[in-house]
């Protein structure tokens, strides 16, 4: 598979990291689509300001400021840029992960504390030094084994009938989509379709519309910073502010003002 739609963009840095480990910065305008492809390198792929969308088979990983994602070697996936960014990405050898022992093998966003995001900095810098450099992965990889957030994620079912169903709603988050009427849209009984997005998502069908809610509206402060808590939840259709406050509590582990905290 090769990446498609890929503009030619300023590169901000290239090199490598001893043996194994190889850096690439680049910016990317809003709308710059990548299309499905494989890298035979892991990779942890950082935004230093900016929002992407990451889509793998197993679903949607929406990554605001503050959250980065790690993409295993070889795993098809799309990116879409939702706002200008400035993305740095290090590559990881499957050698180099075996020699540390390091077997992440699945893909998952992290949040980006600040001692990790300045970690990842650090290795972008234009001075090298050889310990320094292999003290800061050490310390990037000790930090991702225990900032694991799947807050914006979105499992995305893969049977036709489950999926046509999925992406109505994601057309439309804010909605209170009702369940038998999407299942005769998509030609199914009401029970099939529940079963269906209990077996492909784990998820009860009123879990995954609200966490398609929820990561709408992380994506909406995402692309406008400014844009109040308040209005955010009128916008996705609540009919109180406590309402949304709860609703986003239960997704997320934590309050939208805790939230936009971390950004």
């Amino acid at each position: 598979m090769t990446v498609a739609q890929m503009p030619e963009m300023p590169i901000v840095l290239k090199g490598d990291v001893g043996e194994g480990v190889h850096l690439l910065g680049c910016r990317y305008p809003r709308g710059t689509h990548h299309d499905a492809h494989i890298h035979r390198q892991a990779q942890l792929v950082f935004a230093a300001s900016g929002t992407m969308q990451v889509t793998t088979p197993k679903g949607r990983w929406l990554v605001p400021p503050g959250r980065a994602v790690w993409v295993p070697a070889r795993l098809e996936h799309a990116i879409g840029v939702l706002a200008d960014i400035e993305m740095r990405t290090l590559y990881f050898e499957s050698d180099w992960l075996t020699r540390h022992d390091h077997t992440l093998d699945t893909e998952f966003v992290v949040r980006v504390s600040p001692l990790l995001r300045e970690a990842i900095l650090a290795l972008f810098e234009r001075e090298r030094a050889i310990e320094r450099e292999s003290l800061l992965l050490r310390l990037i990889m000790l930090e991702l084994h225990q900032a694991e957030d799947p807050t914006t994620f979105i499992p995305l079912p893969r049977e036709p009938r489950c999926r046509a169903a999925a992406d109505l709603v994601l057309a439309a988050p804010m909605v209170n989509h009702d369940i038998a009427d999407l299942a005769r849209q998509v030609g199914t009984s009401t029970r099939t379709l529940s079963r269906l997005f209990a077996s492909e998502t784990h998820l009860s069908f009123k879990a995954w519309c609200q966490r398609a809610r929820i990561a709408s509206a992380i994506e909406r402060w995402a692309l406008d910073p400014h844009r109040s808590i308040k209005q955010t939840a009128a916008e996705m259709g609540y009919n109180s502010f406590p309402a949304f406050c709860h609703a986003f509590r239960q997704v997320t582990g934590k309050t939208p003002k805790e939230f936009v905290g971390e950004r």
